[in-house]
């Protein structure tokens, strides 16, 4: 449940500086103020420790990193359930309250919450977190170490800090935490599903303690369109009389949730609902029963001293980028992003691809805890944003089989087979796609069977076929005829293209890492997407530049933007402009 402040809810924002220390050994059971932390020094949340503290020598350090700071209950906190609720914790948390383990996270980017029961007024309380990058082999978003590379044989792909994704592994409270304050009856988070077919459909789910009943109300502006009440919490409305969100006109409405006690209101939440139906059918993309064509970007939340943390200004700047450019879409690639990122491509009518973070899965080490925690982060991204109607489809894993490993092709099918039927149980309202990676594994990708459209990530011209556009398009075109006939019934999204290039850089012929290269690479990409009878579109990779763990192939960033890290745009950014507007 994400924090609310109305009129029987409030949530204290808990951002500002936090003491923080990188000592290893610290032992936060049983403790209140954790010894060091005075003279550890401060950190800001949200934020990535990493990029505030480089200069002590910790830029790539993936943890431990130990975060604490005292909280004072405020008077609005007399009568009510306190709830301490985290946005995200990066990329694994423990917290400790007053010295007390609540417990522990392990699915980065996801929120997650701790009870705390009824709290004094004016008690100062210590909250502390404990921060960790390195993960497990087996775990969802795969962990590696040093060694590892040079064990497989592949010394030259080392990268520092060790990780099995192209993504800098920034540690930190990235979105700002909360001390939520609930009424001791309230509502449980909702499941919404908003549909349109000829009218407005909705079906909403709420669960709550005690006696009373539940009063939806379905507003526009101050209009109520429908009210109307539930003993049970469950809500099943057809043929509503609305316009349907799309993002020609994201039409939204407000959903109420009241839960009343005869005359006497002692709970609400709120939400802003669109009313779409997106499917496949018959080889295209259908949003309200009208053909799309998806064209955007992939994109990271990365930003200069900020890393990996929230700020709602660099949120607008990209979401503004990616418009100007005349894009309509992007995959939160690769992992979920804030919510309120939602929020704004809810407001402005962008289709999302929403993607667990799952990268390079190896089946090598893939264990059935594996999927098991798998399956559970996608239960916790799929509750946390089924109800935006930004969000057309679901991402369940990004490169998986990266190294080609023989094992991959054993074991993948039965792991994938299980991981999608449990996504569908939980969203049979949007398709389901997974990311393929280059051309490892031809037509009998695993993936292929389970997915409802082909996401493929390809870079021909660039890490294959380098400066050789010609034989790249021409080689890209046979796999794509392939892939059509192989599965008439499933179209073709290009999830990623695209070329580094290093702003300033220029040359008069096809040179690797100039701007004409990059800019004439994603014309001929998009020339074949958008002609060819089987693609619904694709997504440039990137829209700007980003910290990367340190590579030989990457000049501090991967410079696969066409915007720069600071937001300037590259010839590129001007070529696709041109392209789609």
């Amino acid at each position: 449940m994400r924090p609310e402040r109305n009129a029987y809810r409030d949530a204290l924002a808990l951002d500002g500086f936090w003491a923080a220390s990188s000592a290893d050994g610290i032992e936060a059971d049983g403790l209140g103020l954790v010894p060091g932390f005075a003279a550890g020094g401060l950190v800001a949340v949200p934020g990535s420790i990493n990029e505030q503290w480089a200069e002590r020598g910790l830029r790539d350090s993936l943890g431990p990193f130990w975060l604490q700071r005292q909280i004072v209950v405020p008077r609005c906190a007399a009568g009510m359930q306190a709830r301490l609720q985290f946005a995200s914790a990066d990329l694994t948390a423990r917290v400790w309250w007053d010295g007390r383990l609540l417990g522990r996270n392990d699915a980065p980017f996801l929120p997650f919450a701790f009870d705390l029961g009824e709290l004094q007024p004016g008690a100062v309380h210590i909250l502390t977190v404990c921060l960790d990058s390195r993960l497990p082999t087996d775990h969802p978003l795969p962990g590696i170490e040093s060694a590892d590379f040079a064990r497989e044989g592949r010394s030259k792909d080392e990268v520092y800090p060790p990780v099995r994704y192209d993504f800098f592994p920034y540690t930190g409270l990235h979105r700002t935490p909360h001390l939520c304050f609930l009424p001791k009856q309230h509502l449980g988070a909702p499941r919404i599903e908003a549909g349109y077919e000829h009218g407005g459909t909705l079906r909403v789910r709420t669960r709550f303690a005690g006696l009373g009943r539940v009063v939806l109300s379905l507003l526009d502006g101050e209009s109520a369109l429908v009210r109307v009440a539930s003993d049970d919490g469950d809500f099943d409305l057809s043929a509503l009389a609305v316009e349907p969100w799309s993002p020609a006109s994201p039409k939204r409405y407000r959903l109420r949730l009241e839960l009343k006690r005869d005359v006497e209101t002692l709970d609400e939440i709120n939400r802003d609902i669109g009313f779409r139906d997106v499917r496949i059918d018959q080889g295209r993309l259908l949003l309200n029963g009208e053909s799309v064509q998806i064209k955007g970007f992939g994109l990271h939340e990365d930003f200069p001293v900020l890393g990996k943390g929230q700020a709602l200004a660099v949120t607008v700047k990209d979401l503004e980028l990616l418009r100007w450019c005349g894009g309509n879409s992007f995959r939160t690639s690769h992992y979920p992003y804030a919510e309120e990122t939602l929020d704004l491509a809810d407001a402005l009518g962008l289709l999302v691809i929403s993607e667990c973070a799952s990268v390079n899965l190896d089946f090598r080490r893939t264990t059935d805890a594996t999927l098991e925690q798998h399956i559970a982060h996608i239960e916790r991204l799929i509750e946390r944003d089924h109800w935006h109607p930004s969000v057309i489809a679901w991402s369940l894993t990004n490169e998986p089989g990266y190294l080609a490993e023989a094992e991959y092709k054993r074991a993948a099918p039965g792991y994938f087979a299980e991981l999608f039927a449990a996504a569908r149980v939980l969203d049979s309202t949007r398709p389901f796609t997974a990311a393929n990676v280059g051309s490892r594994h031809g037509l009998i990708d695993p993936l292929y069977a389970h997915c409802d459209f082909l996401s493929l990530n390809r870079y021909l011209g660039w890490y294959e076929n380098p400066a050789q556009l010609d034989f790249a398009i021409a080689r890209l075109r046979d796999e794509f005829d392939a892939l059509a006939a192989a599965f008439p019934d499933k179209p073709i999204f290009v999830s990623e293209f695209g070329a580094d290039a290093v702003a300033g850089m220029h040359s008069s012929t096809d040179q690797l890492f100039s701007e004409e290269y990059q800019s004439e690479l994603i014309a001929r990409y998009w020339d074949l997407i958008a002609n060819h009878r089987h693609c619904i579109g694709g997504h440039v990779w990137n829209l700007v530049d980003f910290k990367t763990a340190q590579n030989f192939r990457r000049v501090v960033l991967n410079h696969k933007g066409v915007f720069t890290r600071s937001r300037d745009p590259k010839m590129a950014a001007w070529r696709v402009r041109g392209m789609w507007r």
